[in-house]
């Protein structure tokens, strides 16, 4: 048998080394998690004491109490106010999703002007919100460009024929900009996902028999799911605590729950300030109850699949 040369014992030099490359990464992320830790988990432990009576600031000491939750819970169309927050985040993310799949299929075809096409549908990644409710404003108004076009045509009597768009519950207008805006976002995870893939899974499927639809359902849709989850999850969230948009464009009362906690907190009297905290806190049990149920029900859906 051989013998085996016995190993030395590590010098304090790279015992030192060892240890600097396991921290390396924890030092790299100190101040991010700094920062996130200070401006996004400190403003929710205040929020989430406010909700429950400790606001000195405002000379109010009631912690604990639940008052500010059952007023909140018991208000005049607060449940209304759930459905139509549910109602413009939800819609929304399906309908942009679909239509971001189609587009991030399309842009992987090779066709005349695609360089043009990738440079445009990214324009609205650049431009804030605030300008796309503008535009949407001169475009769909019942006094907008469209009606008034309409108008010249013969094809309605008066503006005010043209159908209301904005300024309803029914948030056409805030779909419009929501969907303006968020196509490119899905479209762009969802085409550089595409891209990373390649196309040897479609082309075996399609040697094996399997036409276009078979293909997309059974071999391109998996594989793009977790770009489209990942897209999902942050468009929903967004829309879910969005606040100038349906301020600007909703129906007036009821409004969205982010809505009605900036009215809450702009009272007069600082003590409604509580409550719009306890709305704060309320979206926000709200919404990651949500996501965590949906990301939940994908990592079934992958581990049914034998993909961990």
């Amino acid at each position: 048998m051989l013998a085996t040369k016995p190993t030395a014992p590590r010098s304090g030099r790279s015992r030192r080394a060892s240890w600097l490359q396991r921290l390396y990464v924890p030092l790299m992320l100190t101040p991010v998690l700094l920062t996130i830790g200070v401006l996004f988990f400190g403003a929710l432990i205040v929020a989430l004491l406010q909700s429950f009576g400790h606001a000195p600031i405002y000379g109010i000491e009631e912690f604990p109490t639940l008052r500010h939750y059952r007023n909140l819970f018991t208000l005049p169309g607060f449940w209304s106010s759930v459905g139509l927050t549910f109602y413009y985040a939800l819609v929304p993310t399906v309908v942009g999703t679909i239509l971001s799949i189609y587009l991030a299929l399309m842009l992987r075809r090779r066709f005349r002007g695609k360089g043009l096409v990738q440079f445009v549908y990214k324009l609205p990644l650049m431009i804030p919100y605030l300008v796309g409710v503008a535009l949407t404003i001169v475009l769909f108004g019942n006094g907008g460009i469209i009606a008034r076009g309409m108008f010249a045509l013969g094809v309605i009597e008066s503006t005010r024929d043209f159908p209301r768009l904005i300024y309803s519950h029914a948030g056409w207008g805030i779909m419009i900009v929501y969907l303006w805006k968020q196509i490119p976002f899905t479209t762009l995870i969802v085409y550089s996902v595409l891209m990373g893939l390649g196309r040897e899974s479609e082309e075996a499927a399609a040697t094996l028999g399997a036409h276009r639809w078979q293909t997309f359902w059974h071999v391109t849709l998996p594989q793009i799911m977790p770009g489209i989850v990942s897209a999902t999850v942050i468009v929903f969230a967004f829309n879910f605590g969005s606040f100038e948009v349906p301020f600007i464009l909703g129906g007036g009362f009821p409004n969205t729950l982010p809505v009605e906690a900036w009215r809450a907190f702009e009272d007069a009297d600082y003590s409604n300030r509580l409550r719009a905290m306890a709305i704060v806190m309320f979206i926000g049990v709200l919404s990651g109850a949500v996501l965590f149920t949906y990301l939940a029900a994908y990592r079934r859906f992958e581990r049914l699949r034998g993909r961990q």
